[in-house]
């Protein structure tokens, strides 16, 4: 995985937590949604970037 490719997924899940944080503040459940998604989404990302890596 490269740094840019894990410094990109890094700041999507930290945006994810930062609109899940905001959503539950504000008591908005479809930003708190979106944020579990982005933040699903990233973790989904750095994962195939770990396989790619293993098969290196």
């Amino acid at each position: 995985m490269s740094g840019t490719d894990k410094a990109k997924n890094k700041a999507e899940e930290l945006l994810g937590k930062g609109k899940e944080k905001t959503g539950e503040a504000t008591d908005d459940e479809s930003m708190a949604q979106e944020g579990r998604n982005e933040q699903t989404k990233s973790n989904v990302k750095q994962a195939g970037e770990k396989v790619k890596d293993a098969f290196k």
